[in-house]
């Protein structure tokens, strides 16, 4: 499959309103004169779950990773043991490739922004290595009925954020399928001795989140014609920003330690919700969390999302999979729980970071437009695993 430059300006957003629509022509550099183009199709009513919800449920890909063989290949630095954001590959000692590839049903209605937010999901994998992307490839299922002007502005969608990225598309694969699903593998580069991996977190460490949740209710809220224009406007600018301001921002504060190690854990928070993420982490380094429900920054519209249950079959798995080692204090309300189990599309970095960092790197991450919440700890391990207060 080969991909033309990108000649034309994207087309503007087809929402739930005028309002929305001018809202997005505006971010994506539209005058307020075009004319609001409408797209036949709402992509979100297509699938049968939305974005990273449509992920395997996460008990189902643990009892069966554990059952295959364990990877003997010396110059494999990070693998699928651990459950990590994406492989490491070491080519030579001051050389090794990122690889991940992420693709999900569609999550927005207009194609071109879907595009852009599968691109900007399949890159977070990179970013959250502390990886560089440099090369990607498309993943294309798409129902043969469907118009090849809808697939067009998927693709161009995708093509922007990566060229935003820096990141090449060089080809990919295509195949007839009833239910859309687009996305990429992308490889990045990085240095063996800078790896960041989703393990390491160590007792006093803090934690950081670089973006809001929500994103999975208000998308299930979107899928049945409830949400909000103001919640998707904002839930779809969360989705298509880069992580890479993020690490650029983490790698800033690395570099100022000294050769020390600030930076002890990351990773990014996607289909498993943040405590599926966090669980991750806490079991890999072997600790336990200590989460602030009200140090969370929520996308607007989540907690009416949440309130309203317009919960996606991802999040039932998640509960279901994480809920045995994970407590909320009987402060924090259902609403607030079950945001915590939300399946999350191209999400923020959560970051474990010694305390003497902390309020640097939150500096370094405002300097480049990023938010960065404080929204717990890390303690010795003991039980439960995670507290959520």
């Amino acid at each position: 499959m080969a991909f033309k430059p990108n000649r034309r300006p994207r087309r503007p957003l087809d929402c739930r309103g005028p309002e929305s629509l001018r809202r997005y022509n505006h971010l994506i550099g539209f005058e307020e004169d075009t004319l609001l183009a409408e797209t036949a199709v709402r992509l979100t009513t297509t699938a049968k779950t939305a974005g990273c919800a449509a992920k395997l449920s996460p008990s189902v890909l643990d009892a069966v990773l554990k059952r295959l063989p364990p990877q003997t290949d010396p110059n494999l630095i990070v693998g699928f043991e651990t459950s990590d954001d994406a492989a490491v590959y070491r080519l030579r000692d001051d050389l090794a490739i990122v690889q991940t590839v992420d693709f999900f049903t569609p999550i927005v209605d207009d194609p071109s922004l879907f595009g852009q937010v599968a691109a900007t999901n399949a890159l977070s994998d990179v970013y959250a290595m502390g990886g560089r992307p440099v090369s990607a490839l498309t993943i294309v299922a798409f129902p043969a009925s469907s118009s090849p002007e809808i697939l067009e502005q998927i693709l161009r969608g995708g093509l922007a954020k990566m060229t935003e990225a820096n990141c090449t598309v060089v080809g990919g694969h295509s195949i007839r399928d009833d239910e859309l699903k687009f996305g990429y593998a992308v490889t990045g580069v990085i240095h063996p001795g800078r790896i960041w991996k989703n393990v390491g977190a160590r007792p006093g460490d803090v934690l950081l989140l670089t973006k809001p949740i929500g994103t999975g209710v208000i998308s299930t809220a979107l899928k049945q014609g409830r949400a909000e224009d103001a919640w998707v406007v904002a839930s779809t600018a969360s989705m298509t920003r880069l992580n890479r301001d993020a690490a650029e921002a983490l790698h800033e504060i690395q570099d100022a330690a000294n050769g020390e190690s600030s930076v002890h854990a990351v990773t990014d928070v996607t289909g498993f919700g943040l405590l599926g993420h966090a669980r991750e982490m806490a079991i890999g380094s072997g600790v336990s969390l200590k989460l602030d429900h009200t140090r969370v920054a929520y996308l607007p519209g989540a907690v009416e999302a949440a309130r309203g249950k317009f919960f996606s079959g991802g999040m039932k798995n998640n509960r279901e999979f994480i809920e045995g080692c994970a407590v909320f204090l009987p402060s924090v309300s259902e609403e607030f729980q079950a945001l915590f189990y939300d399946p999350q599309t191209s999400g923020g970095l959560l970051v474990a970071i010694v305390p003497e960092s902390a309020k640097a790197a939150q500096a370094a991450l405002e300097r480049r437009g990023v938010s960065a919440q404080l929204i717990g700890e890390v303690v010795a391990k003991r039980s439960p695993l995670i507290e959520i207060a």
